[in-house]
């Protein structure tokens, strides 16, 4: 499977984006899945369902199943947190697996970037930015596509997994 990131700073665009590309990746055949790293405390499950009061009675692992969907939630209790390629192993095989965040890890990413940040662009001190979205202008020989173009840049990812580049590939257009 293919790991590709999308990185930038905090309300750079970068979950927008995901959510544009995902269905023109998968409807031109792709299985996607997704790491997202959250920076601040978060919990999927709600306060005073089964669930969450297993886990606050001291489980380290609530595994909840339905006939259409089932999660794994572990605590860490202190232990720290596991790096990318731990989590990476719990994915059941897929074409690509986007990751949003984990911008240290040694990933090639695409860099989203927003006009009027107060952020200087990743990708001059950053190896892995393997093409940068942006709103405005930007000097680089990286590819770079217009922040809001997902047809294009899902063509782009397409060419990244199937390492085809300069092979035709099918992605509708708005």
């Amino acid at each position: 499977m293919k790991i590709l990131g999308i990185a930038g700073y905090s309300g750079s665009g970068k979950t927008t984006l995901i959510e544009k590309l995902v269905p023109l990746l998968v409807q031109a055949g792709l299985r996607v899945s997704l790491v997202k790293h959250a920076h601040h405390e978060f919990d999927v499950d709600r306060p005073g369902k089964d669930s969450w009061r297993h886990r606050e009675a001291g489980c380290t692992e609530v595994l909840v199943s339905s006939s259409r969907r089932w999660a794994l939630m572990h605590e860490l209790r202190g232990e720290a947190e596991p790096a990318l390629e731990e989590q990476l192993k719990h994915f059941s095989p897929c074409d690509l697996v986007l990751v949003e965040g984990y911008k240290r890890d040694p990933i090639p990413r695409i860099e989203v970037h927003r006009a009027g940040g107060d952020r200087a662009l990743l990708f001059p001190d950053d190896p892995n930015v393997i093409a940068v979205a942006s709103d405005e202008p930007v000097d680089t020989a990286l590819p770079r596509f217009d922040l809001d173009d997902a047809p294009s840049i899902a063509r782009f990812i397409l060419e990244f997994v199937s390492g085809s580049r300069g092979r035709r590939l099918c992605v509708a257009s708005d």
